[in-house]
């Protein structure tokens, strides 16, 4: 691996290394910086290209001018050269995903979460609301879902489809319920649509879903909105506001004949009902925003639960769950929905009266912040 074995000595902490033409940068903790190794030329760059491939048996050359290449400890190698980029590049993506209980991600350590935030997610969690995780990479979208996965009992039979295993469950949870599906897009036999059919044959009662794409967009709704309730995905998009319409958009891709308008509406009533926003702020993995999401007016609406206010560096609570999602949660967690959300009644002082109105006013189901 040439100069890279002296990155790799400071291994801890280290989740990328990115190299374009004979420069060096280490991603640690989501920040890219400029190694203070570098490689002597272009050709100690391609020499290692073909170290790797030839160990995986694929190729690199003029005619197929990327590759991407497993290590042996997991580590994702993707390369390009010979023309397709400016320079030879090479990123090593590491296996970080760790083990963290939601409790650990609320502790000041890490300050993922408020503790308030973590019993509306384990209230969500017990309501099995359909889940959708959005935000850049990086920015701890896998953490939180292992962490949520973590939180469910064991008896509960779960189906993970991921491009590639970094959940890894089985190995941190041997004794959950678990199947996990490792697809290829590139292979007709093993692509995610096919695992998905299989899936839904293994009587899952939850399905995760590592990122949702166009070629599996369909049968996610399907298997959301026909009996897998408290799914859970991840998608690339710039707001919680725009994530129905990115799926639907993915779902009116197979050409079908559908209202862009209904479909768009469906998804966002029962395929991405609780939706959530992480992003690096100050170097640190925030849930900067939770939120139900619901149809108002011909459009996509965001209830925001919680919001992660940078300037003070706390969360706000603007509005209260609507009166279909409260339903949900007492229902089916209803202790978790108290600490969560306290009963503003049992408060006593001069703003008691107004908290019992804010609760008379969320309990008619409006959608009004409070």
């Amino acid at each position: 691996m040439n100069v890279l074995e002296l990155v790799l000595r400071e291994r801890e902490g280290l989740e990328e290394i990115q190299v374009v033409g004979t420069s060096i940068f280490e991603v640690r903790d989501g920040a890219a910086l400029p190694s203070p190794f570098a490689f002597a030329s272009l050709r100690e760059v391609e020499r290692i290209q073909q170290n790797l491939v030839l160990y995986n048996n694929d190729r690199i050359n003029p005619r197929k001018r990327w590759a991407e290449v497993m290590l042996r400890d997991g580590t994702r190698v993707t390369m390009t050269g010979f023309g397709f980029t400016a320079k030879p590049t090479l990123t090593l993506r590491f296996y970080t995903v760790r083990r963290f209980e939601l409790a650990q991600l609320s502790e000041p350590d890490y300050g993922t979460l408020s503790d308030r935030i973590r019993f509306m997610l384990l209230a969500a969690l017990q309501a099995r609301f359909n889940i959708v995780v959005i935000g850049p990479t990086n920015s701890g979208k896998t953490n939180l879902i292992k962490a949520l996965i973590g939180e469910l009992p064991d008896e509960e039979r779960l189906v993970t489809i991921e491009g590639r295993h970094e959940l890894m469950l089985q190995r941190d949870f041997p004794a959950k319920n678990v199947i996990e599906y490792e697809v290829d897009e590139e292979d007709p036999l093993h692509r995610s649509a096919q695992a998905f059919k299989l899936a839904l044959r293994q009587s899952p009662q939850r399905i995760v879903h590592a990122e949702i794409r166009d070629e599996d967009a369909n049968i996610y709704v399907r298997a959301c909105t026909r009996g897998h309730a408290g799914s859970m995905t991840t998608l690339h998009a710039s707001a919680l506001e725009d994530v129905p319409e990115a799926i639907a958009d993915m779902c009116l891709l197979d050409g079908r004949a559908m209202s862009p308008e209904r479909l768009t509406k469906r998804i966002a009533e029962y395929v991405t009902q609780l939706g959530i926003e992480m992003r690096l702020v100050a170097g640190r993995r925030r849930l900067v925003r939770l939120g139900e999401l619901g149809w108002e007016n011909g459009e996509t609406a965001v209830r925001e639960w919680a919001v992660y206010d940078e300037g003070s560096g706390e969360w706000r609570y603007p509005q209260l769950p609507s009166a279909g999602a409260l339903a949900k949660l007492r229902l089916g967690a209803d202790s978790e929905r108290k600490a969560a959300w306290p009963d503003p009644r049992e408060s006593a002082g001069p703003t008691a009266n107004a908290a019992r109105v804010v609760l008379q006013v969320h309990e008619a189901g409006t959608w009004a912040a409070t």
